[in-house]
């Protein structure tokens, strides 16, 4: 495993049975995916202007990559999803240039190291990468999509670990047959007045300012970007998301949809199905990685 402590860095990776995942048992976890016994992530993903929209600002992205018979290479993958403010211009121009510059600083950083035969110098840890990544991608927003800005959520999936990058109100979830978790914190002036006491969460979801944003990024010249380790649990899924999807389906009817098949490219066509039906709000994108048992 060299070549994960050499990516990972000096960063200290949290043991799996202090990681951050609340609804998940945590005799579940497991400290290390052995390449015996993987088992390749499952992705799916589904996308849809919605019904009232007249403009598409979502971007996603997936890169995975994995190996059989080279034990020293571990499973890979980086999942993106961005939302581009529809009331600034250039709101899709945003979103896709954060995800593509982040996509290419962390290629860089990371997935092309993993190939190196001989690292050539010790890698800076994952939270550094990751933050200078996002920290160019906000630099590329605002030269390049003037008046424009996004959120972004990007998980960085390295063998049994996952570095989650986050600015806006996209979100991350884990989710098992039992709960689901949201991974992120939305960077919105109502999650502030619901922290702050002033407004309870009843009266935070029939807000009409809800999606109204203090941090995105190209909205500020320094965002406050979360990072955040977390551990892989076998049996388990990840979600990545837009308001589209996480403002009008409930979490019990995503819980439900995302377990009751297998496969998750089905589960993500029901779940921008169900949202559409429920009026199609808003742009809609999701992306669902599955992880088998060992």
């Amino acid at each position: 495993m060299d070549i994960i402590r050499r990516i990972f860095g000096r960063k200290r990776i949290p043991s799996p049975e202090h990681a951050q995942t609340a609804p998940l048992d945590e005799h579940e976890f497991i400290s290390v995916l052995s390449p015996e016994s993987r088992r390749h992530v499952w992705v799916g993903s589904a996308h849809s202007m919605g019904l009232e929209r007249s403009q598409d600002d979502d971007s996603s992205l997936i890169l995975t990559g994995g190996s059989n018979g080279d034990k020293g290479l571990p499973d890979f993958g980086l999942f993106c999803v961005a939302d581009g403010l529809g009331g600034y211009e250039h709101g899709h121009l945003a979103s896709t240039i954060a995800i593509r510059t982040v996509a290419r600083i962390l290629m860089e950083g990371v997935f092309l190291r993993l190939l190196e035969i001989e690292p050539r110098d010790e890698a800076p840890p994952l939270d550094e990468l990751v933050s200078n990544a996002f920290e160019s991608a906000n630099h590329a927003v605002f030269e390049l999509a003037e008046g424009g800005a996004t959120t972004l959520t990007a998980a960085l999936m390295l063998d049994d670990k996952i570095v989650i990058g986050h600015v806006g109100d996209t979100r991350a979830y884990f989710i098992n047959r039992e709960k689901i978790e949201v991974l992120t914190h939305d960077h919105s002036l109502v999650q502030r007045l619901v922290e702050s006491g002033t407004l309870s969460e009843e009266e935070a979801q029939e807000s009409p300012h809800r999606s109204v944003l203090w941090n995105a990024m190209g909205k500020t010249e320094d965002p406050r970007v979360d990072v955040s380790y977390h551990a892989i649990i076998p049996n388990t899924y990840l979600m990545l998301c837009s308001d589209g999807l996480w403002d009008v389906v409930e979490e019990e009817e995503i819980i439900q949809t995302v377990t009751k098949t297998s496969n998750p490219q089905v589960a993500c066509d029901m779940l921008v199905r169900t949202a559409n039906d429920a009026g199609g709000p808003d742009n809609v994108t999701v992306i669902l990685i599955r992880f088998p048992a060992a």
